[in-house]
């Protein structure tokens, strides 16, 4: 049976604007593809940040100055993302698999991602999305929308949305459904669409952004994979990073993790995020997945146990 894989695309692997990104997918998809014809079951998340607020702030400055266009709710801007990230993505993997003569499909999920609407998240958001404001712009939108800003480094005020963790993926079936059929899947773009239960069990979106790389160990759990794989900058986790006495680690268990957590070794807004879900998808897997940080272009060595970090009980 296929070692079956989620991938965490990083930030690295996209690009800031349509063209750059459609340039760099053409080497992302390589390393997709290297994967799958070495016989892994590949499914694919990725991040949103710079393409989800690209369209925010361009739908947004549209509506608040003259452009006539409708304000666009933030999980639907989080859907176009997903949309045309993945457009880009499966496009790529479809060439590569055509200059190979790989007769397999890809495609992408629209995927929504359940919350907790309890999660104390949503009592202190932190997220910062949209234009910067004016002190004055952004009463007077809090006051019809009731939207939070806070003010940022001296450049105006921003709307800040909740960073939930997710409960469950609506679409799991049917990626399941794909990746049992031969198909390389990308779903939970940018962590997912977030939204919530009604009483009903209907959903509702809300504004909020899921880390992807939560949302890729949630994913992983829920399929039975056999290893999350975080690619990202650099080939190894480093203690005692960017200093003389930086050191690599190439096999950290779930206590050791722990420990340098708790000695504030990863940083809050790069490291500490992938090793926090990579500990996630660890504990809470049914047998005994282990979890890979490493670079893009690295991955299929890591796989092999040439680098690469492994995070394992």
């Amino acid at each position: 049976m296929a070692e079956r894989l989620v991938i965490a695309l990083g930030g690295n692997a996209l690009g800031k604007t349509p063209e750059e990104q459609l340039e760099l997918v053409k080497n992302t998809a390589k390393t997709i593809v290297d994967l799958s014809e070495q016989g892994y079951e590949v499914i694919v998340g990725h991040g949103n940040g710079p393409q989800v607020g690209m369209i925010n702030n361009a739908l947004e400055f549209s509506s608040l100055n003259g452009g006539k266009t409708p304000y666009m709710p933030f999980p639907e801007c989080g859907a176009m993302s997903q949309g045309y990230i993945g457009y880009h993505l499966q496009q790529a993997i479809r060439d590569e698999l055509l200059r190979r003569g790989i007769k397999k499909n890809c495609a992408a999920v629209v995927t929504q991602v359940v919350v907790d609407e309890k999660d104390p998240a949503f009592e202190h958001p932190t997220k910062p999305i949209g234009s910067f404001l004016t002190k004055e712009e952004a009463e007077e939108i809090a006051k019809e929308k009731g939207f939070t800003f806070v003010e940022d480094a001296g450049r105006g005020y921003r709307r800040v949305v909740p960073s939930p963790l997710p409960v469950e993926i609506v679409e799991i079936d049917v990626v399941e459904t794909l990746v049992k059929a031969g198909t390389i899947v990308i779903t939970v773009g940018g962590g997912g669409i977030p939204v919530v239960k009604n009483e009903d069990g209907t959903l509702r979106g809300v504004a909020a952004v899921i880390d992807k790389d939560n949302a890729c160990s949630k994913l992983a759990e829920d399929l039975g994979a056999d290893r999350l794989v975080i690619l990202t900058a650099v080939d190894r986790v480093c203690i005692h990073f960017n200093t003389p006495e930086q050191e690599e680690l190439k096999e950290l268990s779930l206590e050791e993790c722990q420990k340098y957590i708790d000695a504030g070794e990863f940083a809050p807004g790069s490291m500490l995020p992938k090793v926090s879900a990579c500990m996630n998808f660890v504990q809470n897997n049914k047998g005994n997945g282990e979890a890979l940080i490493t670079s893009l272009n690295r991955a299929a060595e890591a796989l092999e146990g040439k680098t690469g970090t492994v995070i394992k009980k």
